[in-house]
């Protein structure tokens, strides 16, 4: 069917999860470090805001952190189901690597998540602010090591092959391979902008509806801060990313850029917009600026970047694809810097929180940080190929011996109960979002519960159907 095999289906089946899945990690991260330090501030300058936005989004951190936990159990099975071959070849460095992660990073935030969650009134200050620091550290040391290994499949070294199965020998090398610390940094700070903008998003939309108070002001100024520190921070982390690709792996950089071959010792030109052709072997309607590739990828007027054509046809990644994600993943960085800046000059002006068409922009910018994100995991995993351990194992030859209709009816089935289930938690995690911190200025000591109009305690409380009133008509607009 549409010419697809059994093992076209499996990559498919693989993207379609892992796209669910990175976006609730990525959330986490930033979220996590986000309450620590609302919970930090609201200790250090008893200004009670701090402490209603904390109990605004822990609720929605639980809800993200519980569906990321499900969707990440599967990403594990799919290794032993639909990948046994590469799991045969590269587990015994793939293996322990996750294991370091579930007995570092996720005991740390499961042995520390109750108190978090559940211990506000229960537990001194000190312990559960304690508590969300060592959540917070939790997510960023799992991030650690799931770079580490997927980083390893991009750039393997440390190890050596012996009867056909990769062996470990220096296991500090395995870790921290060429490409491991800028793909750390580039998704950790991806991270931190996406949280940045959903919380941004999320202030915008009460403020574009006349619900104007301290909490949802405090949630948009700290938000265009990191945008406006973070964003441009991204930029120059992704740079040396790029430089670190080019050096190892230069036919993912050329596929990026739709370039194919070299013109004698011309600096390589960059290719605005196109449409790269695999088949012909030329990237279509290209509109190009000459001397800026070579400018931008080996900081130079006169180095040439390496072309397709250099790489067999069967090495060549799909530049149709990562010609065109990348685009998409540079476009929204591209804005959040806008963004950012926009920001300081409104503030400037003291009208941030009265600009309309800033809010609106804010608004439709909420989910801009995820979008990129993915854009730039599919340039990162689809720019590998043909490879899924970089120059040692094919992606043809990792999969397991499943038949079409086999896999056919799992993805499938995996589309349904994927909509199904992760559609009602982003639904009920949106809600919360609507429904908005409670207040209640007149009362700047009540801690929030049963009965309180401030921001309940309480984990999943804040979207009980009891507080649904005059919100309920600006539900339906949404």
């Amino acid at each position: 069917m549409f010419g697809l095999e059994a093992l076209d289906l499996a990559r498919i089946q693989f993207a379609f999860t892992i796209s669910f899945h990175i976006l609730f990690p990525a959330i986490t991260i930033g979220l996590a470090s986000y309450l620590a330090v609302l919970e930090g501030l609201w200790l250090k300058t008893h200004n009670d805001t701090y402490r209603d936005l904390y109990h605004f989004w822990s609720k929605i951190f639980a809800v993200n952190f519980g569906m990321g936990v499900v969707s990440g159990l599967v990403m594990a099975y799919q290794f032993g189901t639909n990948w046994s071959r590469f799991s045969d070849f590269a587990g015994s460095v793939t293996g322990p690597l996750l294991t370091y992660e579930v007995l570092t990073a996720f005991f740390l935030e499961a042995g520390f998540l109750g108190v978090m969650l559940f211990g506000w009134n229960k537990v001194g200050r000190g312990l559960h602010f304690f508590a969300t620091v060592m959540v917070a550290i939790g997510t960023l040391i799992s991030t650690f090591w799931i770079l580490a290994s997927n980083s390893w499949m991009q750039t393997p070294q440390g190890f050596e092959i012996v009867n056909g199965q990769v062996i470990p020998t220096d296991w500090l090398a395995v870790i921290f391979n060429p490409s491991f610390p800028y793909r750390l940094m580039h998704m950790a700070t991806a991270a931190f902008v996406a949280t940045a903008f959903f919380v941004g998003s999320s202030a915008a939309w009460h403020l574009l509806r006349g619900r104007d108070n301290p909490a949802i002001r405090k949630m948009l100024s700290m938000a265009m801060w990191m945008a406006l520190i973070v964003a441009p921070i991204q930029a120059v982390i992704g740079d040396f990313h790029g430089l670190n690709t080019l050096e190892h792996q230069p036919a993912k950089i050329a596929a990026i850029e739709g370039h194919w071959e070299n013109k004698g010792n011309e600096a390589t030109p960059l290719i605005l917009f196109g449409w790269p052709d695999m088949k012909e072997e030329k990237t279509r309607f290209a509109v190009e600026i000459p001397y800026l590739g070579s400018l931008i990828l080996t900081h130079s007027l006169d180095k040439q970047v390496p072309a397709l054509k250099e790489f067999p046809p069967e090495d060549r990644p799909n530049s149709t694809i990562v010609f065109w994600s990348f685009r998409i993943m540079v476009g929204l960085g591209m804005l959040m810097i806008f963004t950012g800046l926009w920001s300081l000059w409104l503030r400037k002006r003291d009208t941030l929180y009265s600009s309309r068409p800033f809010l609106y922009l804010a608004l439709w910018m909420g989910p801009s940080g995820l979008i990129a994100l993915l854009a730039g995991w599919f340039t990162t995993e689809i720019g590998r190929q043909p490879w899924v351990v970089y120059g040692l194992m094919r992606t043809a030859d990792a999969s397991s011996n499943h038949s079409f209709m086999q896999m056919s009816i799992t993805l499938i089935l995996f589309v349904v109960v994927y909509f199904a289930l992760f559609g009602a938690g982003l639904g009920y995690m949106m809600r919360l979002v609507r429904k908005g911190p409670k207040i209640d200025e007149g009362k700047e000591t009540n801690d929030g519960g049963p009965g309180q109009k401030r921001t309940p305690a309480r984990p999943f409380s804040a979207a009980d159907g009891d507080h649904i009133d005059a919100d309920h008509s600006l539900t339906k607009e949404i």
